[in-house]
């Protein structure tokens, strides 16, 4: 009987070549996404606050901007479209697209704005002022402007001025004190920029509001990144990191970015906490208001 062939030897197993492992970036400190819990959060938030205050709806600025058009969306679904005004307040030197923006936002929520343009405003700021402001002065009167529209009209109709700040730029003083940051209600206010966007989507905010460069409308060509010196990409990294109570290092190391950058970012946070307080009182009596003299909204009696 013939010597069946020895089989031939196995080759030895190609081991996988590994690649080398991607460095992460703004990764670490990914932003949580639940849309719907959101949603519900804020309009349960919006329609609360305002029967609490025996009011009848809100009254918020439609800038053109994607945070105001995600606001008056919230807003919308929370106490229905009757219940909000919509104010646009161009300068005399807004962007044309703005007012454009602004009027498409209102219009797929089925409101019609109101236009308050603040040029007679300026013009007695321009006039009472002891010489010619520089920009940033002139631009934080256009939003106090604003706010006092905002509040005159809120006033007359017995409703609540609504905000439309984010948490990128309440952490960051990214606003005006006693302009846009004067408010009753910030719906937005603890979500970061990036997820406002992803918000904005969900929302089926349009398409030239979700894309278009963040911009205060302070002065001509003005961005919010560009006054920043970084994105917002970039920026809710590192205040992530922050929120978590991560040191600066740490941050630095996991989310790849310059540590000149980070550093900028903490003292943004640090140098502008006055913004985020009340004003400053001595204490003098036993409860002191902005310090131990505090009650929830909905009082118990």
């Amino acid at each position: 009987m013939p010597r069946r062939a020895a089989p031939a030897p196995s080759k030895p197993h190609a081991r996988p070549t590994r690649e080398a492992p991607k460095r992460r970036r703004l990764v670490d400190f990914a932003l949580p996404e639940d849309l719907a819990r959101w949603e519900a959060t804020i309009t349960a938030f919006i329609a609360r606050h305002v029967e609490a205050a025996g009011a009848k709806g809100v009254v918020l600025g439609a800038s053109g901007g994607l945070d105001s058009a995600v606001v008056a969306a919230l807003a919308v679904r929370a106490l229905g479209k009757r219940n909000v005004v919509c104010v646009m307040m161009p300068s005399p030197d807004s962007d044309p697209k703005d007012e454009a923006h602004a009027r498409l936002s209102c219009k797929s929520l089925g409101i019609k704005p109101l236009l308050r343009p603040i040029g007679p405003l300026l013009a007695g700021f321009d006039e009472a002022f002891d010489g010619a402001p520089d920009k940033r002065v002139k631009g934080n009167a256009k939003s106090r402007s604003r706010m006092m529209l905002l509040y005159a009209e809120a006033q007359s109709r017995n409703m609540l001025v609504c905000g439309t700040g984010n948490k990128s730029e309440l952490l960051t003083g990214y606003f005006t004190k006693h302009g846009d940051g004067g408010v009753d209600l910030q719906p937005i206010g603890d979500l970061y920029k990036t997820q406002v966007r992803e918000l904005g989507r969900h929302l089926g905010v349009p398409k030239p509001i979700l894309t278009k460069p963040p911009s205060a409308g302070l002065y001509s060509g003005q961005t919010d990144e560009k006054d920043m010196g970084v994105t917002y990409e970039q920026l809710d990294a590192i205040l992530r990191g922050m929120e978590l109570k991560h040191p600066l290092p740490t941050i630095v190391r996991k989310t790849g970015l310059d540590a000149s950058m980070v550093r900028k970012v903490e003292r943004m946070v640090r140098s502008t906490e006055h913004k985020r307080r009340l004003a400053l009182i001595p204490k003098i009596g036993a409860r002191t208001v902005g310090i131990d003299w505090r009650r929830s909204v909905h009082w118990d009696v």
